[in-house]
């Protein structure tokens, strides 16, 4: 079976979403046989580099709103990360464009670590304070990949893996995703939002049945 998870590194519900389908994925009987695809969603993909002040002051501008809502926004969103072990240091947030990310995602994925590299760096936004715009920090991640920093560097720099970003956006646009997360079971079963662990089980469970039903009845 193969998962493709359209996420943004910089959105929280994401990165729940990730925790609570790898709960599922513990549960499922046949977790050997099967495979998860990263694929690129800029919540924003005309983001400066890096947002000016902090992450609370910018979704106040964002969703028009006071300072005091925001900041219930993120201690909310920072509890439901707490009940899946996460420590989100929003506070601490240095929110920008995630173009960059999204390229180191999948020359990170060209390697066989698109896994890790998704996990890496959501960790390093929200529990790091990781300037998510600033190339030289994402950079940085790299060596904890079996990457070389400097050919990381080199990477981001150019022009590379944009394609393979505009590439899953366009699919995405296809696919009428409009939020993320977004998961797609066997190209043909949709899971969208960081729905509760036992959603993601069914999931898992009927697309399994479905797809094997034949060979189980020769």
């Amino acid at each position: 079976m193969h998962v493709e998870i359209w996420s943004d590194v910089i959105c929280p519900w994401c990165y729940i979403g990730k925790r609570r389908f790898e709960a599922a994925l513990t549960q499922f009987a046949h977790r050997g046989k099967v495979s998860v695809s990263w694929r690129s969603f800029e919540l924003d993909p005309h983001a400066p580099r890096q947002y000016p002040g902090t992450l609370d002051e910018m979704l106040a501008r964002k969703y028009g709103v006071g300072p005091q809502q925001a900041a219930a926004m993120n201690a909310r969103v920072t509890a439901l990360a707490k009940e899946v072990s996460l420590d989100y240091r929003l506070a601490d947030a240095r929110p920008g464009n995630t173009f960059d990310g999204h390229r180191l995602l999948h020359f990170a994925a060209a390697r066989g670590q698109g896994e890790r590299a998704a996990e890496r760096i959501m960790h390093a936004y929200f529990c790091e304070g990781l300037p998510v715009g600033e190339r030289a920090a994402l950079a940085r991640l790299a060596p904890e990949l079996g990457i070389a920093e400097t050919e990381a560097l080199a990477m981001l720099e150019n022009d590379s893996y944009g394609d393979a970003v505009r590439a899953d956006e366009s699919r995405a646009a296809q696919l009428g995703i409009s939020g993320v997360p977004f998961f797609v079971f066997d190209g043909k079963y949709a899971i969208s939002g960081a729905q509760p662990v036992a959603v993601f089980a069914e999931a898992l469970h009927q697309v399994w049945t479905e797809t094997h039903a034949v060979s189980e009845h020769k």
